[in-house]
């Protein structure tokens, strides 16, 4: 296999088609189908017609807090924390955007009326994460104080800010465990109407978690990709879940995963043999999957960690080629974006 580099995941991308806002519909997005030759323009509710009875749709039902919160230190500087991870006795993990960083013991003044204090970096004192006490006058945890005070994390690409609507589109319709600061966006183009349809057609479902955090949007810097160091993610495969996984392959049915941070889970949960904790799982051309048949995706970002596993999984020069079909035919790009449909190529294990 050849050996590939950060810009072999390049690609000129029109800035009119990263999406602003969600389709007006869930379902109502356009569905790239990518799973044969050539590929087939579609709607995604149309996607029961390409499952077959016995299929397992696998989702991640984590949920989206509004993570974003604001204050300002005690000289009056302003600042913006990013929570990443919520720890015990009221302690947070962020990400801190300021002019200068404010040091150890530092109370900070928060929008909402709570208290921030830093008790320094985490995990290692040189980490770009910081961990925080929150106290409130109420009694509130951190997540009632993040549901109250808090702002959806949009991307860095969505240009505006938090709206009512970006509340509810920016979260599944199957949302359950608290924790993630991104939202596992394939899973944004199901509602109501569509679940009843696949189990309609014979589809089962499942669940894992994976808190997905700020780092899946983070750069990757060297050109040689081995280099690459992955954020950290929380995940869970229940025990339901392996059992159906088990019972689809046992009769001839097909696992779908429902997003790459659903990829990344099972393929943490395969390669660890650990079905819960933390993975810095990094998939990239010429890796075995373990698990999954098909994969529901939106489009990623040129040049991103995400860009390397889908090519890993349908194939480079396959994933190339779609990506260059939709962006002649105006598909909708990221996280508001419209979605694909691949089948993992023969080549690659599983």
């Amino acid at each position: 296999m050849r050996a590939f580099t950060l810009s072999d995941f390049d690609f000129d991308l029109p800035p009119e088609l990263v999406a602003q806002h969600p389709a007006s519909e869930r379902s109502a997005s356009r569905l790239l189908d990518g799973t044969g030759a050539p590929a087939v323009d579609r709607i995604f509710n149309q996607l029961p017609s390409l499952l077959r009875a016995g299929d397992l749709l696998v989702f991640n039902d984590t949920r989206v807090v509004k993570a974003r919160l604001f204050g300002e230190k005690p000289t009056g500087g302003k600042l913006e924390l990013l929570v990443e991870r919520v720890l015990q006795g009221a302690e947070v993990v962020a990400h801190m955007k300021v002019s200068k960083k404010p040091p150890v013991g530092t109370t900070l003044a928060m929008a909402g009326g709570f208290a921030a204090t830093l008790l320094g970096r985490w995990p290692e004192e040189d980490g770009a994460l910081f961990r925080f006490r929150f106290d409130s006058p109420a009694g509130e945890d951190p997540y009632a104080l993040m549901a109250r005070c808090g702002h959806v994390p949009l991307p860095p690409y969505i240009t505006h800010t938090d709206s009512a609507d970006d509340e509810s589109r920016y979260q599944t319709v199957f949302a359950r465990v608290p924790g993630a600061v991104a939202a596992p966006t394939a899973a944004l183009h199901f509602d109501a109407a569509l679940l009843a349809a696949l189990e309609a057609r014979g589809v089962q479902r499942a669940n894992v978690t994976l808190h997905v955090g700020a780092g899946t949007f983070q750069p990757v810097k060297t050109e040689d990709i081995a280099q690459h160091q992955m954020h950290a993610e929380r995940y869970e495969v229940p025990e339901a879940t392996q059992r159906a996984i088990a019972e689809c392959k046992a009769r001839g049915g097909r696992v779908v995963a429902v997003g790459t941070t659903t990829v990344r889970t099972l393929e943490s949960w395969a390669k660890s043999g650990e079905a819960a904790g933390d993975t810095r799982i990094f998939i990239t051309p010429g890796f075995a999957f373990a698990h999954v048949d098909l994969l529901v995706t939106n489009f990623h970002l040129p040049k991103s960690t995400l860009m390397m596993l889908v090519s890993a999984f349908a194939g480079y020069e396959r994933v190339m080629a779609l990506y260059a079909h939709a962006i002649r035919e105006n598909y909708r790009f990221f996280s508001y974006g419209d979605a694909m449909l691949l089948a993992r190529t023969p080549t690659a294990p599983c």
